[in-house]
């Protein structure tokens, strides 16, 4: 599929222009060397690259996160992982197949995987759903996870989604509730939890598989409480807003870091992980492998109580003094009234 972003084009004219070149000279159609020209144009699109990929901005990030050839996590469920066994449905309603997971080894370690899962082509996307889980998924990934806690095995999740379905069917299954379950469930499992978004990390659809002891992302990935399209029609209501809201939010990884909303950053490969797929693979693989050494020092009480710190500690807060915090006409707030409690840059 050849497919490129407004602010890849330039990169992909010269490709083409290179490629052009190389054809003619391998067709012998010129009369003259073309040598020269070719190691020009290799030179000046590597510079383009570099030029291009470190100058992105939150929104280009958001749609290189979003690119349809990146991979999604039943690639690096093949690239990362082996002997994956793939586990169904919730045992109560229905196998959503925008959530999967199973067992699976990663390096000597067995381990349970869950994560969303888009589609590529049309058919597919609508069997996936586009990656928004049912509270079937939520439900059948927290299966898997009880049953990785009761084998003391660490849990993986892969994050890629926009959020959680919200249609009327999700809503009559009680999608809140199935995310509300799995936030609680996860923070009291007591085996090591490594979560890593590798494309959207999106609201409580996102959530719902990454409380964690340790969060990783990609990138070129994102993290947000919604997306920068959402975020622009409430405030701003004007669609050409998005790229001022992807800036506001702060839902990049740099950005994500240093909130300490997130442990680590995974490199990509200059022009995002579908540049090279075998490359990305190997960097995920050692990521992971690393942060869960760490956490099989821990103790399942230390695990529990670390992950309880991680994220109580999350956000900046200000607290209302003894003389302040009520406002004219109400009652007096109590002295441990929290005044505002807004995260950094949000």
């Amino acid at each position: 599929m050849n497919y490129h972003l407004e602010f890849e084009k330039p990169i992909a004219e010269l490709q083409r222009k290179l490629e052009e070149l190389r054809i003619d000279s391998d067709g012998g159609t010129l009369g003259v060397s073309i040598a020269d020209e070719i190691r020009r144009i290799e030179q000046k699109l590597e510079q383009t690259r570099k030029k291009v990929f470190s100058n992105l901005s939150a929104f280009e990030r958001v749609q290189l996160a979003r690119h349809p050839r990146r991979p999604f996590t039943l690639d690096y469920l093949q690239s990362v992982f082996h002997e994956f066994s793939e586990i169904h449905g919730d045992r109560l309603y229905a196998d959503d197949q925008a959530m999967i997971g199973g067992f699976a080894r990663l390096g000597d370690e067995r381990v349970v995987v869950v994560g969303t899962q888009k589609g590529r082509d049309t058919k597919e996307k609508v069997r996936r759903n586009f990656g928004s889980a049912h509270p079937d998924g939520y439900r059948k990934a927290m299966r898997l996870m009880q049953l990785a806690a009761k084998f003391q095995l660490p849990i993986i999740s892969i994050i890629d989604t926009a959020g959680a379905y919200p249609g009327i069917g999700a809503e009559e299954r009680h999608i809140a509730e199935a995310i509300a379950v799995n936030l609680r469930e996860m923070m009291l499992l007591d085996v090591p939890i490594v979560a890593l978004v590798i494309g959207e990390g999106g609201s409580g659809g996102a959530l719902g598989i990454g409380v964690a002891d340790r969060v990783l992302i990609l990138e070129n990935a994102y993290y947000s409480v919604i997306s920068p399209e959402g975020c622009a029609s409430i405030l701003w209501k004007d669609r050409s807003a998005v790229p001022k809201a992807a800036d506001a939010l702060k839902i990049t990884a740099n950005h994500l870091l240093r909130l300490e909303l997130v442990d680590e950053i995974v490199p990509e490969p200059l022009g995002g992980a579908h540049q090279d797929p075998g490359k990305m693979a190997v960097s995920i693989r050692e990521a992971l492998l690393t942060n869960l050494a760490g956490l099989r020092n821990l103790s399942s009480s230390e695990l529990m109580e670390h992950r309880y710190r991680k994220f109580r500690t999350i956000g900046k807060f200000l607290e209302a003094g003894p003389d302040e915090g009520t406002l004219p006409d109400s009652k007096p707030a109590r002295p441990d009234t929290v005044e505002s409690a807004t995260a950094e840059g949000a």
